[in-house]
């Protein structure tokens, strides 16, 4: 009896193309799952502002050679670790780019924009 080939093992021809959009997200909502992240600040100039890609989001994504770099615009929630809420952000998004989409980040900037206190009005 012949072994059947797993759909993995077979190959097909073609490519896969990721948009930035998708970046984007996965970025967002991975850093939105960390402890001590009260939301995303918006993210000031840049092109992100000229092409209106990830406005309000909090998310500056660029790609380079296959890699990712990533700029995080973060509100805190009050009586964290900032140190360690950081290294658990850039942990979790350098790991969910990899497993995601296949591509290794090259650097991921935290831009911690605010702290939320009790009673701070929230920005839409």
């Amino acid at each position: 009896m012949a072994k059947k080939e797993s759909p993995r093992n077979e190959r097909t021809n073609g490519k896969t193309t990721i948009a930035p959009r998708v970046l984007v997200t996965i970025a967002r909502l991975t850093t939105l799952s960390i402890t001590g992240v009260s939301r995303m600040a918006s993210v000031p100039g840049g092109v992100n502002r000229i092409f209106h890609r990830g406005i309000g989001e909090g998310v500056r994504i660029e790609i380079e050679d296959n890699q990712v770099s990533v700029d995080l615009y973060v509100v805190l929630e009050k009586d964290v670790h900032v140190r360690e809420v950081s290294i658990n952000i850039q942990n979790a998004i350098s790991r969910a780019i990899t497993e995601m989409v296949g591509l290794q980040t090259k650097t991921v900037n935290i831009h911690i924009e605010e702290i939320q206190y009790a009673g701070d009005a929230v920005e839409d």
